[in-house]
């Protein structure tokens, strides 16, 4: 497009710094979202305590709320590891060869599929590693307040100096992730508009799209919930194993978790296959650890005494969890459905092997347009993921909105 309209002639980004900007852009919003449900969890109290004993704004974030927001962190890392680790899209546009390239390469090339069996087993052993390393990092941890009293937001504080230096930053962030995908789209469209019937198929596209990966993200929220509350509430090995074993379909590349599903289907569950309610469960079991990361940080943050306190007014264990806990836990539950419809609404090798025959997503069609050259064709479908994903996050932030201010 520069060259085009401006004339401006630049080399074109690939290799090792093309693919970790393209995935950085990509999954931040992982991190984000994880971030920002523990942020509004936080105590303001604990910071004005610091405070008080003569800590300064960078001893209070350094030994207050970095260590409180270490779980969300972890969890916001451990997605996007896991996610790098089995990303095929963005190695392979970037000419960058990583693990999933290889294996893609050995199965699409028929070559040798032992070898490629073998590359998945070590990839998921490397993210074996990673979930032992936040196990060890938050053994022992307790991050919630032993205290009586309410939590409080903590109160907005003018950032003088660094006002001009903040606004850069979010301008260069909005730029490279938001402005630059909106601008070549915009490109494709009004140079070379699409005819009106390319427009028409769009929403329909997302119904398809929007009636498979919303019952994902409530089947995802919905089994992460009990698993989060036993291994940290009720924590043992059973429980550790129990919640590290959800990473496994986040580990697994996605060509060959879909290809698991498939050789499943076949041979087992026949009337299963090429059903969309296989697809729906292949989502499900990808997306798991993303619903995890906001709810556990949730219960991590959710005070015991408030259970004791309803076991000692007669509640049994399941009123407690509905009447106490679960409210406290409305953030990150609603951070996890977002996080899993936008990943769902975006996703391609499982859904370009899973989905029924003639039920194309917007991601599919996105691809399929794209791979042979019909750019215009694919911009309105590109154009609706992100306006629908922009949508989805803003409900979910204003209802979130309007909930904490009951």
């Amino acid at each position: 497009m520069l060259s085009q309209v401006f004339g401006i002639q630049i080399q074109n980004i690939s290799g090792y710094w093309g693919a970790v900007w393209a995935l950085a852009l990509y999954t931040f919003p992982y991190i984000f979202l994880n971030l920002r449900a523990a942020l509004l969890g936080l105590d303001s109290s604990l910071e004005e305590s610091a405070q008080s004993l003569g800590y300064s704004r960078t001893e209070v974030f350094r030994k207050i709320m970095l260590p409180h927001l270490m779980p969300a962190l972890l969890a916001g890392y451990m997605v996007v590891g896991l996610y790098v680790l089995g990303d095929f899209g963005a190695v392979a546009l970037m000419r960058y060869e990583a693990f999933s390239y290889a294996i893609y390469t050995q199965y699409s090339g028929a070559f040798d599929r032992i070898y490629a069996a073998w590359l998945s087993i070590m990839l998921l052993a490397l993210a074996a590693s990673f979930l032992v390393m936040e196990a060890y990092l938050l053994k022992r941890k307790r991050l919630t307040s032993v205290g009586s009293g309410v939590a409080r937001p903590a109160a907005p504080q003018r950032l003088g100096k660094l006002v001009l230096p903040a606004w850069i930053y979010i301008a260069f962030v909005f730029c490279a992730s938001i402005g630059m995908p909106v601008a070549m789209l915009s490109y494709w469209i009004i140079v070379v508009p699409p005819d009106i019937s390319v427009f028409l198929q769009v929403p329909w596209t997302f119904l398809r799209s929007a009636g498979a990966a919303a019952p994902a993200a409530v089947l995802a929220a919905v089994m992460a919930l009990p698993v989060c509350y036993l291994s940290v509430r009720y924590p043992s090995r059973w429980t550790s194993a129990i919640e590290r074993s959800t990473y496994i379909g986040y580990a697994l590349p996605p060509l060959t978790l879909a290809l698991a599903m498939v050789f499943f289907a076949l041979q087992t569950a026949y009337f299963f296959y090429q059903t969309l309610g296989l697809l729906i469960f292949a989502w499900t079991v990808a997306t798991l650890a993303l619903a995890m990361g906001p709810i556990r940080s949730a219960i991590i943050q959710t005070r015991t005494n408030t259970e004791e306190a309803s076991y000692s007014l007669g509640y049994g264990p399941v009123s407690t969890f509905f009447y106490v806990v679960f409210p406290r836990l409305r953030r990150g539950i609603l951070a996890s459905l977002a996080l899993v419809f936008l990943f769902c609404m975006k996703e391609l090798p499982i859904t370009f092997l899973l989905a029924p025959t003639g039920y194309s997503t917007l991601a599919v069609t996105v691809f399929s347009r794209t791979s042979e050259g019909m750019m215009p064709e694919a911009a309105p479908f590109a154009a609706a993921i992100v306006i629908f994903s922009s949508l989805s996050v803003g409900l979910v932030l204003n209802r979130e909105k309007i909930k904490g201010s009951q």
